[in-house]
């Protein structure tokens, strides 16, 4: 997989991208992200990629003109299966979608900035928006770094545990149960006797009666459905 992200402050993304998971995706070939600064392509001068909005206000909008010469460029050397856009107000991110991103092989994600993009971009180019949450953050590339992190971790190879992405919480509508490990005995704080009975299938159980718990006390809603 693929993943290009325009930015006006890569810088912010460097980290992410470069320990634990994130990297061993990259390093074993299985996802390459590249970061393009979007001051690389403007044509005017001082690196300018906004402007004051028609109609008054307060707050910057990012141009269209930079954009969309950053985006045709990108698309001359392949297409693209999801054009995205990071904004608060696109569509809920969930484990659903990333799931979903997780199986396509080339996004391109935009981060916004200021007062957010000029609509004509989001009407002639963007193919997705997604919001990680109902809340502003100063720009798209830490809800970038999210959704990259989630998607990256579903792709075949990439954990060393195949099964361990299928337990997550959010995986049929359920939160993860509680895990335990090593000492069995801590403090007198025990681990269930089920989960030491080695009994594959009781443990199973367990699991799935702690997950239903669980899901019910803390998100309710996601039951909803059954």
């Amino acid at each position: 997989m693929r993943i290009d992200i325009i930015s006006v402050v890569p810088d912010l993304l460097e980290s992410p991208f470069n320990h634990s998971i994130m990297k061993r995706a990259q390093s074993r070939g299985l996802l390459e992200v590249h970061v393009h600064n979007l001051r690389d392509y403007t044509p005017y001068k001082q690196g300018q990629v906004d402007d004051y909005q028609y109609g008054g206000g307060a707050g910057m909008v990012m141009m269209p003109e930079p954009l969309a010469i950053l985006i045709e460029k990108l698309k001359e050397d392949r297409g693209y299966d999801e054009i995205i856009y990071m904004t608060p107000d696109g569509g809920l991110f969930e484990q659903k979608t990333a799931n979903r991103l997780s199986l396509k092989n080339n996004l391109m994600i935009i981060c916004g900035h200021y007062k957010g993009i000029d609509e004509r971009i989001r009407q002639h180019f963007v193919t997705m928006e997604i919001s990680i949450g109902d809340y502003v953050l100063s720009g798209g590339e830490l809800a970038a770094a999210v959704v990259v992190d989630a998607i990256g971790r579903l792709i075949p190879g990439v954990l060393n545990d195949e099964t361990s992405a299928l337990f997550d919480s959010y995986q049929d509508n359920l939160l993860a149960p509680p895990v335990y490990t090593r000492p069995a005995d801590f403090r007198g704080w025990v681990v269930p006797e089920v989960l030491l009975s080695g009994d594959p299938k009781k443990v199973d159980a367990w699991r799935h009666e702690e997950a239903l718990k669980r899901t019910a006390e803390r998100r309710p809603n996601l039951l909803e459905g059954e």
